[in-house]
């Protein structure tokens, strides 16, 4: 009789087809999970000789085992076979090889159902505090940036039409707090992947005396999955950590559309280092920057996992399906994709050379202070509606005379309000303006700086 895969074969009268094999196999990707799956095993193992399903020198020789093949990984000796589908079977065939009827025991009181949800969490977990750590290598960058340009003045947009003078510090600390928040979103999504599904076995838990407390306990787990058909069948903490990503990921893109426009002709705010540009193969003046709009391209790719992974688990009853197969190939892809990202901003970020005299004369174009006049005329005592009014009326003759309203002459102003007088000069400056939001979370400079000094201290 001809079978198949001697991990489940027995009841089958035919091999596998040839291209089945390809195709049902994940070797190809799910590989990545070696360190995480020989963990798992070697706390497994661990745990079934304390409950006495194990002798100690069985344990010994698996424990010593899993660790030479884990070496073997390391060094890219290890052969890896399609024959064994995926990781676990690859690593579990190995041992056995090497040592025979002790590695056949180790899948005592586990599946690879429960195996493989265990190897998934202990990755994403390692995953999600590298990501982090990048995150405030980023913010890091964004606060030496800010602290630098806290006195840089340009023009803040609102409908893409410049609308206010603001603080260029202020306006990298805005990406600071976005940041933050994306750091705050990984660790809650940390919390709830760090529980462990292994014992649940196939979906109904196992007739063995396993202690699940010893191996959550072995491989850093805060808790354990409580219900046996839940450990196995959902991916949740994937989908929520694919959500977390592609948060992150529009952030970068909103900054990285800011930086294509900053950079352009047109604006002319920054200048990028050409180690992070490219050039154009027919027009020699060009210098394209080709890092932010590979990010900003890049997020519709982490888009797409996560809805590829919603798609994946909508339709599934309870328990496990080989759907969830289609699980790791895009939540790998979005860890290799976010890292990169974050990593080629905190290298880029603090190479970027601010223009700061075109920002200033942009920043004085477009009447950005006529807000400063409308709050100058409310003090006054005008109502808010009427000082709209007045201000529209001076705004209109501004362009009409080709004006600022800093450089219209007081009897000009005037002319719209009796009131103003001589001081309305100190608020129609672009310093003035920036200086007047002087409280928590405004623009003025000193508030900048706290704001900086405050994140220091709560990224330390």
């Amino acid at each position: 009789m001809t079978t198949t895969n001697q991990s489940w074969g027995g009841r089958f009268n035919q091999p596998t087809d040839e291209f089945v094999k390809i195709f049902g196999a994940s070797v190809f990707f799910d590989k990545i999970l070696a360190p995480y799956d020989i963990a798992g095993s070697i706390a497994h193992a661990t745990m079934l000789c304390e409950v006495g399903l194990l002798t100690d020198e069985e344990k010994s020789q698996i424990i010593d085992g899993l660790n030479t093949i884990l070496a073997d990984i390391e060094a890219d000796r290890f052969e890896w076979s399609i024959d064994l589908e995926d990781v676990h079977m690859n690593i579990e065939a190995r041992l056995v090889n090497m040592i025979g009827n002790a590695g056949k025991k180790l899948h005592t009181g586990r599946s690879r159902n429960d195996q493989v949800a265990t190897d998934i969490r202990l990755y994403l977990r390692n995953q999600v505090d590298d990501i982090n750590n990048e995150i405030k290598r980023l913010q890091s960058a964004l606060l030496d940036l800010a602290e630098q340009e806290v006195d840089t003045i340009l023009p803040g947009f609102t409908h893409l039409q410049a609308a206010q003078p603001i603080s260029f510090g202020h306006h990298m600390m805005a990406y600071f707090e976005m940041l933050s928040r994306d750091a705050e979103r990984l660790i809650d999504c940390r919390k709830r992947l760090n529980s462990m599904p292994l014992g649940s076995a196939a979906l109904a838990g196992t007739t063995y005396p396993i202690n699940r407390t010893r191996t959550a306990e072995l491989l850093g787990f805060e808790r354990i999955c409580n219900n046996s058909l839940d450990g196995v069948s959902d991916r949740d903490f994937a989908i929520e950590f694919l959500n977390a990503a592609s948060i992150i990921m529009m952030h970068l893109s909103r900054f990285s559309e800011e930086l294509i426009l900053w950079s352009s002709a047109q604006f002319d705010f920054i200048e990028l280092p050409d180690s992070f540009c490219t050039g154009s193969s027919i027009m020699p003046q060009k210098k394209n920057p080709d890092v932010p709009e590979l990010v900003r391209g890049k997020t519709g790719r982490v888009y797409g996992h996560l809805t590829s992974l919603l798609t994946i688990m909508k339709s599934q009853p309870l328990a496990y399906n080989k759907d969830n197969q289609e699980d790791k190939e895009p939540l790998f892809d979005t860890v290799n994709t976010l890292k990169a990202c974050l990593r080629v901003f905190a290298d880029m970020v603090p190479t970027i050379e601010t223009k700061r005299n075109n920002m200033y004369n942009a920043a004085k174009k477009g009447y950005t202070t006529a807000t400063d006049l409308a709050d100058y005329l409310v003090k006054k005592g005008l109502p808010f509606r009427d000082a709209h009014e007045v201000v529209g009326k001076s705004v209109a003759y501004g362009i009409q005379k080709q004006k600022d309203l800093s450089e219209l002459s007081l009897k000009e102003l005037q002319a719209f309000n009796a009131d103003i007088e001589n001081d309305v000069f100190d608020i129609l400056s672009l310093e003035g303006s920036l200086n007047a939001r002087n409280h928590l979370g405004g623009t003025a400079p000193n508030q900048v700086k706290q704001a900086i000094n405050n994140a220091r201290k709560a990224l330390k």
